[in-house]
C-alpha cells in the first residue's frame, strides 16, 4: 500500500491548500512509494506563521526541558532503526548498513545538540568604563529555514534542524522532493513523539516543479532570519543569492570533488579497502565520496589491479538484500548521467578498468577509470555516483597540486603509515576537512563540518553549529553611576 502524508504545520497534519499531491518514487522499482502534499506559496506562509507563533515559548522553555526532548528523540530514533532501514530502501534505495549508519549518527547528533543546550555559551568581557560588566551573549535568531537533502536523509535531515532548535529557534523545513519522508516528516515525527511542541518544527513538502518558488517564498519571508542548505553547488548558489538579497545569513554545505591520496609509504591492502569504502559507500552518493584516487607512481600498478578487482566484485542490485553494497542511484536519470560521464571520458581517451557499461534502471555498475583527460566532463565535474578516477603522482607537491585543482574544497583522505608525512600534506590541501590515514567519508556530531571554496561556507556540528544559528549581542551592566561631559 502506498504511503500518504500531508504537510506538518503547527503540530498538525494538513493537506496543501490547493489539494495537490505529488508522487515519491522508489528508485529501484520505479513505482510510487508514497504520495505527499504538494505545497504552494500560501502553505509556506502558514508554516512560517506557525513557527513565528511558537518561537517565544520555545525560546523561553527551560534548557533542561529542551534537553530532555532531544535525548528522548535520540533514543526513539535508535529504537526505530528497522523502520528507518525500510523507509530508506523504499524511498532512496539505501542499503541496510547505510540506513543503520544514518540512524546511529543522527541519534548522536541529537545527543550532541542536547549537550549544547546546557553548555556554557557567551563571554564575560573586559570593560573600558570603571565598574562596568560586559557580556557577549548568544541568543536565538527566530525562524530558521532548513533545506534537507535525500542522499543521507536521516543524518542530514536531523542536522538541518538540530542545532537551530537546540539554540531556541523554530524551523520551517523543506525536505528534498526525492526523500520528503526520510529527511523531513520522519525526523519531525520522532521529535514530536519526544515532546517537541507543535509549531516548533514545520515541514513543507512540494512537487519538484514548484521547488524554486517554494524556496524563494520561504527565504523571502521577513520573519525567516537564517537559512541552511545542504545539496549541490548549483542549487546552493541560488539559495545563497536569495539569502544575500534579503540580508540573511546562510550556511551552505555543497558538493565536493574529493581526493583520496595514497602516499608512497601507505599500506597497500589498507589503501585498497579504504578507497573502496570512500568511493562506493551509498553508491558514491555522498558529498564526501572520493571522486579521485591519487596514487604514488611506485604503488600505482599494483594498487590499480587490486582496487579494480575488489570493485568489480562488489554486489549490486536490490537495496533490500542484506549483501548489496551498490544499490540504486536516486533515479534512473541519475544512473544515465553517470553512464554519460563514463562514455564521454572513454571517447576522449580514458580506460575503464572496472565496471562501465549501461545501467540497469537506477543501478549503475561500480566503475573505475584511468587516464581521464582534463577535457572530459568527469575531470572537474562531480561524479556523485559509483564512479572514480585513478591518477598518479611522483612527488607530494604534485599530489597537492592535483588535489587542489578543483573549484571545490570539502574533504580529502590521505593514506599513509607516517602521520608526520600525512600532516605535512594535509596542511597544504584547500579543504574544510581532511582525514590522515583514512579515506574522505567521515562525520562526527561534535566536529566542525563544512567546506571551502565552491563547497560552501559555515560549519555544522558542536559549538560551531550553535553559533551559526544564534545572534551575538553585547550587553553591559554599570555597577555605578557614569559621569557624562554635559
Amino acid at each position: 500500500m502506498t504511503i500518504s502524508r500531508e504537510l506538518l504545520i503547527g503540530g498538525k497534519s494538513v493537506p496543501a491548500r490547493s489539494g495537490r499531491t505529488t508522487a515519491d518514487l522508489n528508485p529501484y522499482t520505479g513505482q510510487p512509494y508514497a504520495t505527499v502534499a504538494a505545497a504552494g506559496p500560501e502553505d509556506v506562509t502558514l508554516a512560517v506563521d506557525a513557527a513565528q507563533a511558537a518561537f517565544d515559548d520555545w525560546a523561553a522553555l527551560s534548557p533542561f526541558a529542551r534537553r530532555a526532548i532531544f535525548l528522548k528523540a535520540a533514543d526513539l530514533l535508535q529504537e526505530r532503526g528497522e523502520q528507518a532501514a525500510a523507509l530508506m530502501a523504499g524511498e532512496v534505495g539505501g542499503t541496510r548498513p547505510w540506513a543503520l549508519f544514518n540512524v546511529g549518527l543522527a541519534a548522536n547528533m541529537l545527543r550532541e545538540a542536547a549537550a549544547a543546550i546546557t553548555a556554557p555559551r557567551g563571554d564575560v568581557l573586559t570593560a573600558q568604563e570603571e565598574g562596568a560588566l560586559g557580556l557577549a551573549v548568544r541568543e536565538p535568531v527566530g525562524v530558521v529555514a532548513a533545506f534537507s537533502p535525500w542522499n543521507a536523509p536521516l543524518i542530514l535531515g536531523v542536522r538541518s534542524v538540530a542545532a537551530a532548535l537546540a539554540a531556541g529557534n523554530t524551523v520551517v523545513m523543506k525536505p528534498s522532493e526525492d526523500a520528503p519522508i526520510a529527511c523531513g516528516l520522519f525526523v519531525a515525527d520522532v521529535l514530536a513523539e519526544a515532546g517537541l511542541p507543535g509549531g516548533v518544527l514545520n515541514v513543507v513538502t512540494n512537487d519538484p516543479a514548484d521547488a524554486a518558488q517554494i524556496a524563494e517564498t520561504l527565504i523571502a519571508d521577513p520573519r525567516v532570519r537564517a537559512v541552511n542548505f545542504t545539496g549541490s553547488t548549483e542549487v546552493g548558489r541560488i539559495i545563497g543569492t536569495h539569502a544575500a538579497r534579503h540580508l540573511k545569513p546562510a550556511m551552505l554545505e555543497l558538493g565536493g570533488k574529493n581526493a583520496i591520496i595514497v602516499l608512497d609509504d601507505a599500506d597497500l591492502d589498507y589503501a585498497v579497502d579504504a578507497a573502496t569504502f570512500g568511493v562506493f559507500m551509498n553508491a558514491g552518493q555522498i558529498c564526501m565520496s572520493g571522486d579521485r584516487v591519487l596514487v604514488h607512481e611506485s604503488l600505482a600498478e599494483e594498487f590499480t589491479a587490486r582496487f579494480a578487482a575488489k570493485v568489480a566484485a562488489l554486489p549490486a542490485g536490490d537495496p533490500a538484500e542484506p549483501t548489496t553494497v551498490i544499490g540504486p542511484l536516486v533515479s534512473a536519470a541519475a544512473a544515465r548521467r553517470v553512464a554519460a560521464l563514463v562514455s564521454d571520458a572513454v571517447a576522449k581517451g580514458a580506460t575503464v578498468v572496472a565496471g562501465g557499461g549501461e545501467p540497469s534502471g537506477a543501478v549503475h555498475p561500480a566503475t573505475v577509470l584511468t587516464g581521464v583527460p582534463a577535457d572530459a566532463d568527469l575531470y572537474y565535474g562531480e561524479g556523485f555516483g559509483p564512479i572514480c578516477v585513478i591518477d598518479t603522482f611522483a612527488t607530494d607537491e604534485e599530489a597537492v597540486a592535483k588535489a587542489n585543482d578543483t573549484d571545490h574544497g570539502l574533504t580529502a583522505g590521505i593514506i599513509t603509515e607516517n602521520g608526520t608525512h600525512g600532516l605535512r600534506v594535509a596542511r597544504r590541501l584547500q579543504t574544510g576537512i581532511v582525514h590522515i590515514n583514512d579515506q574522505s567519508v567521515a562525520d562526527e556530531p561534535q566536529a566542525p563540518f563544512g567546506g571551502f571554496k565552491s563547497s560552501g561556507y559555515g560549519r555544522f556540528g558542536g559549538r560551531w553549529g550553535i553559533e551559526a544559528f544564534t545572534n551575538t549581542r553585547w550587553i553591559t551592566l554599570a555597577t555605578q553611576h557614569a559621569h557624562y561631559p554635559f
